[in-house]
């Protein structure tokens, strides 16, 4: 298994699709209390470090295989005032340092589609310039969900960055050969569970796949499925998108449902056996801004075949959790 450290972990949706790729986590560094207790409820002997990413030390894992991560996104996210370098929650300075620190083999980074707009152009080459000086070579590609198997439409910019000499051997991953299951055929079990009779009807009508699912921020959005134009996008699949439920309608419920945090969890690609800490605001916070766990497994998985190819894999240590 080759080794991991994972850079603002959040829930775990790219951590999970790593593992799932076959790299083991010798860190996972995550501010947020209640995304640690996720990320420990459900891998109780992951390295779980509860601090940011500003006081993180990368130099104990020097060597290690793939640092990730998917770093903050309103510094470039179109719905906020795309202030980039300049937001003061602009982490790719961090992460510079952490690679400059460790010096992995590989970097993987998630990002908004916005980090490609033309304002930003300065930066990505500066980015790219700082990457090179450092020995990497540096690829970027827009990847939507739905073309790995995840019934939402959510573009998001990953970040590919090799050890001089790798990049040649790199492919970015085949997408489906077919559209993902629409949100009725996802979720269809889930709103008959308390015997909904009117779940048949629902499932025709909410035949496309999801809307982009948004998870505000600590100070802006609740468990909501987004603004007006969001809730209208659902409106059309048969869903109220003003709040989030707490379970799946009643027999004789009529109107347009609510998705529970397990309905949007399973939407972004995470399985049904995954647990998310907190109440119902935070947990479908920590769902709304995850990286689906099939997109990131698609991507590692070609990272890992370079790596295993080059040879020097360094076997990634079992650590308590602290």
């Amino acid at each position: 298994m080759l080794s991991s450290v994972e850079m603002c972990a959040g829930a775990g949706g790219q951590a999970l699709g790593l593992e799932q790729a076959g790299f083991g986590h010798e860190a996972l560094v995550e501010i947020e209390q209640d995304y640690c207790k996720t990320l420990q409820f459900n891998r109780p002997r992951w390295n779980v470090l509860s601090r940011s990413l500003v006081d993180f030390d990368a130099r104990p894992h020097r060597g290690v295989d793939l640092l990730a991560g998917g770093l903050p996104c309103p510094p470039f996210s179109v719905a906020g005032k795309q202030l980039g370098e300049n937001d003061e929650r602009n982490l790719f300075p961090e992460a510079l340092r952490l690679v400059d620190e460790c010096r992995p083999r590989a970097i993987m980074i998630e990002n908004v589609r916005g980090f490609l707009d033309a304002v930003f152009e300065d930066y990505r080459v500066y980015l790219k310039d700082q990457l090179k000086r450092l020995g990497y070579e540096t690829e970027w590609r827009l990847l939507n969900a739905s073309e790995f198997g995840v019934p939402q439409l959510r573009p998001r910019v990953v970040i590919i960055a090799l050890k001089k000499g790798l990049m040649g051997d790199f492919e970015w991953p085949a997408v489906a050969a077919h559209n993902p299951p629409t949100v009725g055929e996802t979720l269809f079990d889930l709103m008959a569970a308390n015997g909904w009779r009117g779940v048949q009807a629902w499932r025709e009508r909410a035949s496309e796949i999801a809307p982009t699912i948004v998870g505000g921020s600590k100070k802006h959005g609740g468990p909501d499925l987004g603004p007006t134009r969001a809730r209208k996008a659902w409106a059309t699949l048969g869903v109220n998108g003003i709040s989030i439920g707490e379970a799946a309608p009643d027999p004789d419920f009529v109107g347009m449902p609510r998705l529970t945090v397990r309905m949007v969890a399973r939407l972004q690609g995470f399985p049904d056996d995954w647990q998310f800490a907190g109440k119902k605001t935070i947990a479908y916070r920590q769902v709304g801004n995850a990286f689906p766990p099939p997109v990131a497994c698609a991507v590692a998985a070609q990272i890992k075949r370079v790596l295993t190819r080059a040879g020097g894999v360094r076997v990634a240590p079992i650590r308590r959790a602290s």
